[in-house]
């Protein structure tokens, strides 16, 4: 999309594909997005093979599952109470023959996504994957990113690193944006849009939401996700994070990045060039379509995911998002343009009352309050370009503590 060779995705990068089968990390491969990148490997062990997995440990035995069955030299895993679980497991499946190696503690998959291997899959949810994100580009490899958090709250420390076309995006959204992209140069776009379903709530209003509970929003009409990316999804949270990924990924102004509500999630996004025209990449719900993008381009993987049966008859709607009633994307880009350490401090807030609201601890409408409330008090970043990951991580501490205040002052108040 770029005149100039981007430092992050860019469809028109060369890529060299003569190296035959890839190797692939996987982080996160107990999650949504790690299980159907392994399904998608399993069936298409010509081009790809695992050698590597990391997980939380919160699914030992499916995570000696997927290590058994790819062969994996090396399981890393968050949680170090959870290595003799994960060893009994292992040792269960692989019998007398050696077991891969095993590594744990929370930079486990730090020390992974630098492992030798051609592509790294950065499915891991939350702030948390920076650190992996980072890891992976200063090796130099491949980066297959779906976890947007470490590009939204380092998206300076990940830009100094990333060399051109390094990086390719796995969200459905962005990998939309990718490929549609690839019909002209940046001089030719006029915005991108990126399209939202709406979640569970889509045409309430503020009011309608004051008494909506956890299994209401978790509810997605759509996609089938982990609780903390259905919830973002129905605060649109999500959506706003989309918003700051795809100016940082494609270096387009906020202003030229719009949202719909699109809520057959058929049409993922799109890009509208300076001549009137509108290109759109268009699929059935399934993430292993933009998982197949991310590990397999420039090669396209046959059958990765199902297409459409354009002999039935379809509908497929368009919505103004109402950012009334769902501020979070508006909000985004206020921290988006501001930059430094507000990103962080919006997603970190965030997370902490994602918690709070999974926890009953937290109304729905709660969460964006308690988030604005947060982002406003944090006010102007002091620290642009020089951003540091110590100036992070001392953003999200302090962004997570006054979100904990915040809320719990909340709900007493309520209570009073």
């Amino acid at each position: 999309m770029s005149d100039r060779p981007s430092p992050l995705a860019d469809p028109h990068i060369a890529f060299d594909v003569s190296e035959g089968r890839r190797d692939i990390v996987v982080l996160g491969s107990t999650g949504s997005i790690g299980t159907q990148a392994i399904d998608l490997v399993l069936r298409n062990p010509d081009r790809f093979r695992v050698t590597a997995l990391a997980a939380s440990g919160g699914r030992i035995g499916l995570l000696a599952e997927q290590a058994h069955r790819l062969k994996v030299r090396t399981v890393a895993v968050a949680r170090e109470d959870a290595v003799g679980e994960l060893k009994e497991a292992l040792k269960a499946l692989y019998g007398p023959e050696q077991l891969p190696e095993i590594l744990a503690g929370p930079e486990a998959a730090t020390q992974l996504a630098a492992s030798p291997c051609h592509t790294v899959l950065n499915g891991i949810t939350g702030s948390i994957g920076l650190a992996p994100t980072l890891a992976a580009l200063e090796a130099g490899r491949t980066l297959a990113l779906a976890n947007k958090e470490s590009l939204i709250v380092g998206g300076p420390l990940v830009k100094a690193l990333a060399k051109p076309g390094q990086i390719i995006p796995v969200d459905s959204e962005h990998a939309a944006l990718f490929q549609a992209l690839a019909a002209g140069t940046r001089a030719d776009v006029r915005k991108l849009v990126v399209t939202a379903s709406g979640g569970p709530f889509r045409g309430r209003t503020r009011a309608d939401l004051e008494g909506v509970t956890r299994e209401d929003a978790l509810a997605h009409p759509t996609w089938a996700m982990g609780p903390v990316i259905t919830v973002n999804s129905s605060t649109l949270v999500n959506k706003g994070l989309e918003v700051i990924e795809a100016h940082l990924l494609y270096d387009i102004p906020f202003d030229r990045i719009e949202v719909v509500v699109h809520p057959q999630s058929y049409v993922h996004s799109m890009v509208e060039f300076t001549d009137g025209s509108t290109l759109a990449q268009a699929t059935p719900p399934d993430m292993r379509g933009p998982i197949a993008i991310g590990i397999g381009w420039p090669e396209r993987v046959p059958d990765a995911a199902p297409a459409f049966d354009w002999s039935k008859a379809s509908t497929w709607e368009f919505f103004p998002l109402d950012n009334e009633a769902f501020p979070a994307v508006n909000l985004a880009r206020h921290v988006g343009e501001l930059g430094g350490t507000a990103p962080a401090v919006f997603n970190a807030a965030n997370e902490e009352c994602v918690d709070a609201f999974l926890a009953g601890k937290l109304p729905f409408n709660g969460i964006m309050d308690t988030v604005t409330a947060v982002v406003t008090e944090h006010g102007r970043p002091t620290r642009g370009t020089s951003l540091t990951v110590s100036d992070v991580l001392e953003a999200e501490t302090w962004a997570r503590a006054r979100a904990r205040e915040l809320a719990a002052k909340a709900i007493a108040e309520a209570r009073a």
